[in-house]
């Protein structure tokens, strides 16, 4: 008969024997970091990240932010000034505002492939060299 202060003698957690024979939570390894993911196909890791998961992922991430950005849209009607140089025009807070969205995506992606090529370039030096 055990007292509520003993601990019960099957394991609550299914354990997995490593190479050097220590025994720990089933998947972890002695002197492993628990934040590294294998991404190896085995047994022991059924759930690993694949292609589609990241698909599945970032589709249901864009479809939120599409949703968000409908939001938005109807939310901000009201026409206001817009003034660029010599430029001026009537439009849409919502409009205004990812036209100039859209503008600072469309730079940022400029520069950076631009370094992506820098360092492509690089390298095919440094291999070649």
């Amino acid at each position: 008969m055990s007292t509520p202060s003993e601990k019960p003698e099957t394991p609550t957690e299914p354990t997995a024997t490593d190479p050097t024979g220590s025994t720990g939570p089933a998947g972890s390894t002695k002197g492993s970091e628990p934040s590294k993911r294998d991404s190896s196909a085995t047994p022991e890791n059924p759930l690993r990240g694949s292609r589609t998961s990241g698909v599945w992922v970032g589709t249901v991430g864009l479809g939120l932010l599409l949703v968000l950005l409908v939001v938005f849209i109807a939310q901000n009607t009201d026409t206001t000034t817009v003034r660029f140089l010599s430029f001026e025009g009537e439009a849409p807070v919502a409009v205004a505002l990812l036209i100039a969205v859209a503008a600072g995506i469309l730079l940022t992606a400029t520069a950076g492939s631009l370094r992506i090529l820098q360092l492509r370039r690089r390298t095919r030096k440094v291999t070649r060299g």
